[in-house]
């Protein structure tokens, strides 16, 4: 395991079963229940901005941005400057500006306005291709956009994420973050997608901790093909 100084011990093709995952961890972190964050354009001038920063960050930044410009719309229309400006407090402002700048110019070209709503009439396949087709789209973002703005059962993969289903045996030791998205969402049904992003993100911020996993606090330790390597 990356950074566990253990990653001489194999661990072999075992792992927890999905739907034991959402049992016990729906059990142990209650019911989620999925509602719009922002509308989809929002939400993929927020998602530019999370890249490389924290959640405090992304939010601050987002804040600053519509508070300033009050709308996407202002945003496609400001100088690359003062939008920098405006999202300095979240990091890397000079790559993340003109990066909006144009991810706005060419949704606007190809669309005719902001108006992203028509992902979610096409097959999720496509959806995320298109907005993979975006400078700085990758499937993490897309799977962000599809997900908590249209609802739709794409699976964001993060660091939680990834880490856990890693150790839950998931997804294999060489498996990539980009490669994850589409081999876990698939493992439950569509309309457990976003409960499932959410249970592994939650166990794995108060559970399944990067560098000292809480083994005997985890409700999925039984079976769990990795708790050797940590005891």
């Amino acid at each position: 395991m990356a950074g566990s100084g253990v990653s001489s011990v194999r661990i072999r093709r075992k792992h927890v079963p999905p739907s034991r995952i959402m049992e016990s961890l729906g059990a142990e972190y209650g019911p989620v229940r999925w509602a719009p964050r922002y509308d989809p354009a929002s939400e993929l001038v927020y998602t530019i901005l999370s890249q490389h920063t924290s959640d405090v960050n992304s939010h601050r930044a987002f804040g600053s941005l519509m508070n300033h410009f009050g709308s996407i719309e202002a945003v496609a229309d400001a100088p690359v400057e003062e939008i920098e400006e405006s999202i300095r407090m979240g990091g890397l402002a000079k790559v993340k500006a003109p990066r909006i700048k144009e991810t706005l110019r060419i949704v606007r070209e190809r669309v005719g306005s902001y108006d992203l709503s028509f992902l979610a009439e096409m097959p999720m396949p496509e959806a995320k291709a298109w907005l993979k087709d975006l400078p700085g789209i990758g499937p993490k973002t897309a799977a962000i956009i599809l997900c908590f703005s249209l609802g739709m059962p794409a699976m964001p993969v993060d660091t939680h994420i990834y880490r856990v289903s890693k150790r839950l045996g998931l997804i294999g030791r060489k498996v990539s973050a980009d490669a994850a998205h589409d081999i876990l969402e698939p493992m439950v049904e569509p309309e457990s997608v976003f409960a499932f992003h959410v249970y592994l993100i939650r166990h794995g911020r108060a559970v399944c901790k990067a560098r000292r996993p809480l083994c005997n606090r985890c409700v999925l330790a039984s079976g769990c093909p990795s708790r050797p390597l940590f005891e």
